[in-house]
């Protein structure tokens, strides 16, 4: 009986904003077996005290989705065996998965953002997001390149 070893490669590019909020990743290529513990760091920089945090994943050929949502200091999110918690003290909110499968491989993003309230006591979300880009590729024989940059 033949055994395929999988494996996932990280490729992580950072964008920074110019108004003095960033948000940084570790830097890769990382490389994760299928089946082990992944976690995609993500720390945030900002001045103001409302800032919220999200991970967004992005399959291919799919619009991006929202994956997870920091918007309570020390609460831990879940979703789909995905996890973050929001630690405002260190600036992260790191995402995790215990049992990475072939199924995730994805472009996942994290995003620091803020509300403002309108007069009506509604909350807005400001267009300013700083994100940074994480492309997670499953290597199953086939080369993943990135020819364009975001804007």
């Amino acid at each position: 009986m033949h055994s395929a070893t999988h494996s996932v490669l990280l490729i992580i590019l950072i964008f920074r904003g110019t108004n003095g909020d960033s948000v940084n990743q570790t830097e890769g290529p990382v490389t994760v077996s299928e089946g082990a513990l992944m976690t995609l760091n993500c720390t945030y920089q900002t001045a103001d005290f409302a800032a919220y945090l999200f991970w967004y994943i992005q399959h291919l050929n799919k619009a991006p989705q929202l994956l997870l949502k920091g918007l309570t200091a020390d609460k831990k999110v879940e979703h789909e065996g995905f996890e973050a918690t929001l630690v405002k003290r260190d600036s992260s909110f790191h995402l995790q998965k215990k049992a990475v499968q072939a199924s995730d491989s994805a472009v996942y993003y994290c995003a620091l953002s803020d509300t403002v309230r309108e007069g009506c006591g509604g909350a807005e979300h400001k267009p300013r997001v700083q994100m940074g880009l994480w492309l997670w590729a499953a290597l199953q024989g086939v080369v993943v390149s990135l020819s364009s940059m975001l804007c």
